[in-house]
């Protein structure tokens, strides 16, 4: 049976080329999109959610709207230098011809699995505070949840937003740490392994040349992104792959090694926004990471067996 998702997301190039490779896994079942600001403010990446299950031929997907601003800290900006004013590279997309169904996104995400307890994982490739609303409205989500897989963080490297803070982390740093210590099954695929992950342009170029309208997509999209990441990280050939890394490590974890400790999110000062491991675990003096839930830290991919992974799925007929 393939394992039932909720994708909580901010698209966005890399989430669309997220969503997009789960919606050609066999071994998983998409049953909603909750959106979030991040990349784009909220009301565009719903706009952006619609397009993409419209796109895939799949718009009996629901897409539930989430939250416009963090919980507690201002928004002080989305990424359009990273993916365009549009969230698409500034490719100006067709309106979507759906509309985001009635409940919020946290709302959605409680009904559909206290529903199916133990049945549906949390996919977040965006800042946390759907998932934060979501347990505040009902704290048995704990238990009845499959897992929590989250792209974000940086546990033993530095952020990109700061040298303290991986983005999705940063902009809902008080969601985070809510997130991270609510004691439900917990993956952070965090820039310690995706940034060792790395679609060159000749990769890109393979994908395009399987000619279908998802690989079109992706190649329309891209090279707003692509020249982002050529001008930021001198000596790169290519850009990093964030998003589909989470939605990698559902279908195959094998991909990864982790390690287990509790995390904190730090919430104010120079550090707003840090994913603080406890590897030690064992202090004399009882701190704020003690007796707080372990989560799996992503720390090692291998890199070249996952691009075969996404290739392989994303060019799939449609």
């Amino acid at each position: 049976m393939p394992q039932k998702i909720i994708i909580d997301t901010d698209p966005g190039i890399d989430d669309a080329m997220a969503i997009l490779f789960a919606l050609k896994a066999p071994e998983l079942e998409v049953v909603g999109l909750t959106t979030i600001y991040g990349n784009v403010h909220t009301d565009l990446a719903t706009q952006n959610a619609l397009r993409l299950v419209e796109l895939a031929h799949r718009p009996d997907i629901p897409v539930a709207h989430g939250a416009d601003l963090p919980l507690v800290t201002p928004l002080k900006q989305v990424a359009h230098h990273v993916h365009g004013v549009d969230g698409f590279g500034n490719t100006n997309q067709p309106p979507p011809r759906g509309k985001p169904i009635d409940p919020s996104a946290a709302q959605f995400i409680v009904e559909m699995v206290m529903a199916q307890p133990g049945e549906i994982t949390l996919v977040s490739t965006g800042p946390l505070t759907n998932l934060a609303l979501a347990l505040a409205l009902e704290p048995r989500l704990i238990e009845a949840v499959a897992g929590v897989v989250l792209m974000g963080g940086a546990a033993f490297v530095n952020g990109n937003v700061t040298p303290a803070a991986e983005a999705n982390i940063y902009k809902d740093p008080h969601a985070a740490d809510v997130v991270f210590t609510a004691g439900w099954p917990l993956t952070m695929v965090g820039l310690d392994v995706t940034t060792k992950i790395v679609m060159t342009s000749d990769y890109i170029a393979d994908l395009r040349s399987a000619g279908t309208r998802t690989t079109h997509f992706i190649d329309t999209i891209n090279p707003f992104y692509m020249t982002y990441y050529c001008q930021t990280y001198h000596g790169l050939n290519g850009m990093h792959v964030h998003d589909p890394a989470a939605i990698a490590y559902v279908v195959d974890p094998s991909l990864f090694a982790t390690l287990s400790a509790p995390v904190r999110v730090i919430t104010d000062g120079i550090a707003t926004g840090l994913t603080l491991p406890d590897c030690h675990q064992d202090w004399d003096i009882p701190n704020g990471w003690t007796d707080q839930p372990l989560a799996q830290i992503c720390i090692d991919v291998d890199a070249a067996r996952l691009l075969n992974l996404y290739r392989s799925y994303i060019t799939r007929p449609d």
